[in-house]
């Protein structure tokens, strides 16, 4: 369950996400403000999982109010402006929704949400052993001596196993959260690869189970020397 706030100075905006959110089992919109200031208290005296938060209002930007707030939650950005989009996604939103969204756009972001709320509170288990990862509608579980490497793919991720391809909506930051303390390396900035799965390390490239990946420059792996 996704514990929400949702702020914009347009009523009917926020009118439109409580009843986006009211049809979806896993959403549950615990406060909404058209007061940046009221919402800035509410958040720091109040924990939540995910913010629907308007970038551009006449008193405070959204992005102005991520600063006031302790701790920010995940958010998912709405606006009528396609223009701070990038500056939206630089910030490590969840997702972007440009008004008027449609309830599927917006129950995508919301899974998107709940599948990183998932891998934050799902412990690896069986002696941390395997993992579990949201692809679509489906949660799988996938054995760390599976994976040979994980390949970005646009907004997407590919995880690489010895017998298929799991594609999840993630990011390489979220993946490194998820394999973090486990024997596994970022090499380049779209690839993180199994230290174990690592047949040959050269200057610029890396083989994984006979295909080579890109190595970037000053990266190391335990056990290999250049």
């Amino acid at each position: 369950m996704l514990n929400c706030v949702a702020i914009d100075d347009e009523d009917y905006a926020l009118q439109i996400i409580a009843n986006l959110s009211a049809r979806l089992d896993f959403v549950r919109l615990d406060a909404v403000f058209s007061n940046p200031v009221e919402a800035i208290a509410y958040l720091n005296s109040n924990v939540i999982d995910l913010l629907f938060l308007d970038i551009r209002m006449p008193d405070i930007s959204g992005i102005e109010l991520l600063r006031k707030v302790n701790t920010v939650p995940m958010v998912i950005f709405t606006t009528a402006y396609p223009e701070h989009a990038v500056r939206g996604f630089e910030l490590n939103a969840v997702d972007y929704l440009l008004k008027p969204f449609s309830a599927t756009r917006f129950e995508q972001a919301c899974n998107k949400a709940q599948t990183l709320l998932d891998l934050k509170k799902n412990q690896p288990r069986e002696r941390g052993e395997d993992i579990f990862i949201r692809s679509g509608y489906e949660e799988i579980r996938i054995s760390l001596a599976d994976i040979l490497y994980i390949q970005s793919a646009g907004n997407y991720l590919q995880f690489i196993l010895k017998s298929q391809k799991i594609t999840a909506r993630l990011t390489m930051a979220d993946a490194e959260e998820l394999l973090k303390d486990k024997p596994f390396t970022r090499i380049h900035r779209s690839y993180i690869v199994s230290n174990r799965r690592v047949e040959r390390v050269e200057r610029t490239s890396v083989t994984v189970n006979g295909k080579k990946l890109p190595l970037a420059s000053g990266k190391t792996i335990e056990g290999f020397r250049l």
